[in-house]
């Protein structure tokens, strides 16, 4: 760890005010160093890992990480807030702020020694002494452990210390399995300690999972119970004993991803929480899981909960629940229907609008003819977009009940597909077939039986349920349902299709690429998914994607219009907004509605309304699933279309200038460097950094 962080690397002095602006003070350090090659770009990674879960960690520490392509060599630097910043962290803000940036190919040696690190900041001892330590040379060599008397967590072998005196292979967290072999397994249970096994991940596998898995050995120590957890890192992870697994009592999953080859925790009493659920009340997870032992509740498939729970603890509603099962599918269609429209609308732009007529390739191909290659990309993309409503399905199920959902999930999507149910059809499907596997995975069978659960009863039992529902319960309601939604969307005209469009407009902008945003999207792209789609399905496809692409170029125009009204920061972000809002990237606009939210997103839903009900009033159309200017060849009525963006765009630049003008700004509130990255106003006296 010598190489890691240096004094160079410290600031005890740590003035800044938001988690943004103490990200950017250390990693400038780290640019400074030549460890990272570029700023932004890094930045917008640690953001994007934000984004996906708090870094804030109880006890007054802020952890923000992540794996970038901009950094050159594993680096940590260490910030002390004399304020305290808020990480997300339930007991408050952070005043020990440690920023880890570990290079997108790090070697596992430099990962193991950093999640030493995060094992060490389970240890109050050694965050105390980062508390007092004086200089930046101490804290550094206090860190690396190079101090004789550096805190030690108790009972632990894995100490930075040790990692940093020895060699790599001494420091990988292997020995997590010792404690499981010190008693005698022919020992009754009565006489025996309780014993359970462990695993822990996140995201980034490079903090968060470690601290998990220390904090739960070191809550299983004063339980008195035998705690062998698996810590499943960016490092890989070293697979526990079968034995060890076979001996336990009960599982713990501390997890934001999927646990690898989970079935082999199955038959047992199990708890189910994200991974800072580990870290924060691992004694309740405990007493929680004894008690379920007690009770012989026992898992009796692969998952008592789905891979779309990892972002959070298990109390969540079922409104929030459902939401995630449902971007689960979304999330898996979306790149089936930029593959398969893309290619569709390619086969249209060079063979004609009759290529959907074109004889199949395998009977008549021409390797000179313009023609058979549009018609290969089109029956290509129509293969592709046959999967859509299975997918969806598929993965919605998967969602919910993990890989045992997936078969009947498939099988339920593909008689929609027959029997035209389509997208509703389809969601339908994988809601059923998900419901229908929890409720078998909740029925306590015979454990000769448990080994075939996930791979034989539960795939033919719920397939077969699923199949009997949709072919003759409710897939006619829903087929019916389907054509009379498109029946009213194909007769949609004059000031009903204006206020469609100004409707989807708004969905486009609310959130940038959130839950509304892709809702929009889902509803016009499935308009879209078939052979020969009506005119209003491609008026509708493409005024959301018009609609999409207007925050980003408003953000850019507005930082070149009225640079002062932004930070520095903001005037960079404003470069790079031009080209994601020409490649219909709606997220190039979150830096600037994360500032300034009140501001920012009513102008780009106004101006997304206005781009939305004019490309509806001038008949634009699209028949690929995506926007941006390389789409533009495809586009019906293609210079009204550019219109409908420019005013758009022309709208919510010239909304947030005057809001943003009605301010009275401190002076020097865009500075002209990036330190600090943040400005205020005389009126909010708060942040308005990206």
């Amino acid at each position: 760890m010598s190489d890691m962080i240096t004094a160079d690397l410290v600031d005890l002095d740590l003035s800044a005010e938001t988690k943004e602006a103490a990200a950017r003070a250390l990693a400038e350090r780290m640019v400074a160093l030549g460890r990272v090659t570029d700023l932004d770009g890094f930045l917008a990674d640690v953001a994007a890992r934000e984004a996906q879960m708090p870094t804030g960690l109880d006890g007054g520490i802020g952890i923000p990480h992540c794996r970038s392509a901009h950094v050159t060599e594993p680096t940590l630097a260490f910030g002390r807030s004399a304020s305290g910043i808020d990480f997300g962290a339930p007991d408050g803000p952070a005043d020990l702020i440690f920023l880890i940036a570990a290079p997108a190919g790090a070697d596992d040696a430099h990962l193991t020694i950093l999640s030493s690190l995060a094992r060490q900041l389970m240890n109050s001892e050694f965050t105390d002494a980062l508390r007092a330590v004086g200089d930046a040379p101490a804290a550094a060599a206090l860190i690396r452990g190079d101090e004789p008397d550096a805190p030690a967590p108790a009972g632990s072998e894995d100490t930075v210390a040790s990692a940093g005196a020895a060699s790599p292979a001494a420091a990988t967290v292997t020995d997590d399995t010792a404690p499981a072999t010190v008693t005698d397994d022919t020992a009754p249970a009565e006489e025996r300690p309780f014993r359970i096994v462990a695993v822990t991940s996140c995201p980034t596998g490079i903090a968060h999972t470690y601290m998990a898995a220390e904090s739960l050995e070191n809550a299983g120590r004063e339980a008195g119970v035998e705690l062998t957890v698996e810590p499943q890192g960016s490092a890989g992870f070293t697979r526990l004993d079968p034995q060890v697994i076979a001996a336990a009592d009960a599982v713990i999953f501390a997890h934001d991803v999927p646990v690898r080859e989970k079935e082999r925790f199955a038959g047992k009493a199990t708890v189910d929480v994200g991974v800072k659920a580990g870290i924060n009340r691992p004694a309740e997870l405990i007493a929680e899981v004894r008690e379920k032992a007690a009770r012989g509740e026992v898992s009796s498939g692969s998952a008592p909960a789905s891979p779309v729970d990892r972002a959070g603890d298990s109390g969540e509603g079922y409104g929030t629940k459902l939401r995630k099962w449902l971007m689960s599918g979304v999330s898996y269609m979306v790149p089936f229907v930029a593959a398969g429209g893309l290619l569709i609308a390619l086969g249209f732009a060079i063979g004609g609008y009759k290529i959907n007529k074109a004889p199949s390739v395998m009977d008549h191909f021409l390797w000179t003819q313009a023609d058979s290659w549009a018609a290969l990309l089109f029956q290509i993309g129509g293969v592709a977009f046959g999967f859509l409503v299975p997918v969806l399905a598929g993965y919605i199920a998967y969602g919910m009940a993990d890989r045992p959902g997936i078969v009947p999930g498939f099988v339920g999507g593909m008689i929609a597909f027959n029997i035209n149910a389509g997208f509703l059809g389809g969601l339908a499907a994988g809601l059923i077939a998900g419901g229908v596997v929890m409720a078998i995975q909740k029925v306590n069978v015979p454990a000769a039986l448990r080994g075939i659960m996930p791979v034989v009863v539960i795939p033919l039992i719920s397939s077969a349920i699923v199949g009997f529902l949709m072919f003759v319960v409710i897939g006619k309601p829903i087929a019916e349902a389907q054509k009379g939604m498109t029946d009213w969307l194909n007769g949609l005209s004059g000031s009903n299709a204006i206020l469609l469009g100004t409707l989807l407009g708004l969905m486009m902008c609310f959130d940038l690429g959130g839950p509304v945003n892709k809702v929009a999207y889902t509803f016009a792209t499935a308009g879209i998914a078939v052979a020969s789609p009506s005119d209003s399905a491609m008026k509708i496809m493409a005024a959301v994607m018009a609609a999409g692409m207007v925050p980003p170029l408003a953000m850019a125009l507005a930082t070149t219009v009225r640079g002062k009204l932004f930070t520095q920061t903001e005037r960079e972000n404003g470069k790079a907004a031009w080209v994601l809002g020409a490649s219909f990237i709606s997220e190039g606009a979150i830096p600037f509605a994360a500032a300034d939210p009140l501001r920012v997103i009513p102008a780009s839903m106004a101006g997304g309304a206005v781009t939305g009900a004019l490309s509806m009033a001038f008949g634009a159309t699209l028949r690929a699933p995506h926007g941006g200017i390389f789409v533009v060849p495809l586009i019906g009525n293609a210079f009204l279309y550019l219109i409908a963006i420019a005013a758009g765009v022309c709208v919510t630049t010239a909304l947030v200038i005057v809001l943003k003008g009605l301010r009275k700004p401190v002076e020097g509130a865009a500075p002209a460097s990036g330190e600090g990255g943040t400005a205020r106003t005389a009126e909010t006296k708060q942040p308005v950094a990206a």
